[in-house]
């Protein structure tokens, strides 16, 4: 019951968009590819009874397609949301960057809507700084669960993947700071480990080499690059291995130093084939500063 890429990814779009119009050039235009591929993977799936077609370019997913899509399932959502948020002073000095708001909503608010958009229930946030704050988000998210980093101000974010270094498993792990514009790049079902990425000419930002989809280096700054968004999912087999890596760089000598990302990207990159999935550049944004802060909320320009 494996599906090839494309199989999976045009599954995906008609699942979640089914009272909509899917026309083989559109679907040619998401995924990058020619009308040939497009049209030889619909005949594909119809051979196969995982979509029928209800009308011209109107697709839904049959009850086979549900089980075969079934093992890509997302089973939960895990935010990084322990640190300081530095370079956000003075905003930061009382409350953490992700409950920061902007335009009248919390920032891990935006998040945490994609996620329980894509049905994803299983919700963990990882805290540290003003970690008791976070309990406010209680009222309208009753199913979060919280897990405390002790240590956040004594190491890097390695710090909260150490802590949930267990967890992984057919997870999204998010950054806790990015302002999601677009709820739909959150999925249901993910095919493989894979980072989301925004196809850049230049970055002076983190970002990925790739070599036919495959992430081979993380670096800072680069050109005809992938810009690194930070949210990643993790298939099972990948999640245990992070496990034991994860652990590993931990308690490498300057281990703690480490960004997480680095585990699977540079530290133990041959242990893993992690993907690029690219999304738009208005997607999502990611607040680095005070200074971009007030630029995108006029309301913190007193």
């Amino acid at each position: 019951m494996n599906l090839t890429l494309y199989q999976f990814e045009i599954m995906v779009r008609i699942e979640r968009h089914q009272d909509c119009k899917h026309s083989q050039r559109e679907l040619a235009k998401q995924l990058n590819v020619s009308l040939g591929v497009i049209n030889k993977t619909l005949n594909e799936l119809l051979d196969m009874e995982l979509i029928r077609l209800k009308d011209k370019s109107y697709y839904d997913v049959t009850l086979k397609g549900y089980e075969w899509l079934e093992p890509y399932r997302v089973k939960k959502a895990i935010f990084m949301a322990a640190g300081f948020g530095s370079r956000m002073v003075p905003i930061t000095l009382n409350t953490p960057k992700p409950l920061i708001l902007v335009h009248g909503k919390r920032i891990i608010e935006t998040l945490l809507d994609a996620v329980l958009a894509a049905g994803i229930k299983d919700i963990t946030i990882i805290r540290g700084y003003l970690g008791e704050q976070f309990d406010v988000l209680l009222k309208k998210y009753p199913m979060i669960k919280f897990i405390d980093n002790p240590i956040y101000n004594e190491a890097n974010n390695i710090s909260s993947a150490y802590v949930m270094r267990n967890m992984m498993e057919n997870a999204y792990v998010l950054e806790s700071d990015l302002v999601m514009y677009h709820p739909d790049i959150i999925r249901k079902y993910e095919y493989a480990t894979n980072y989301m990425g925004i196809d850049v000419e230049r970055t002076d930002d983190w970002c990925f080499e790739t070599k036919k989809g495959i992430i081979n280096k993380v670096k800072v700054g680069g050109t005809k690059v992938a810009q690194m968004v930070g949210i990643s999912y993790w298939s099972a087999e990948d999640a245990r291995k992070m496990a034991t890596d994860i652990a590993d760089v931990f308690h490498m000598p300057g281990g703690r130093e480490k960004y997480w990302d680095e585990v699977a990207l540079k530290e133990h990159i041959d242990h893993y084939q992690v993907m690029v999935r690219y999304i738009q550049k208005d997607d999502i944004i990611e607040i680095d500063t005070f200074k971009e802060l007030k630029q995108i909320d006029p309301v913190y320009n007193l």
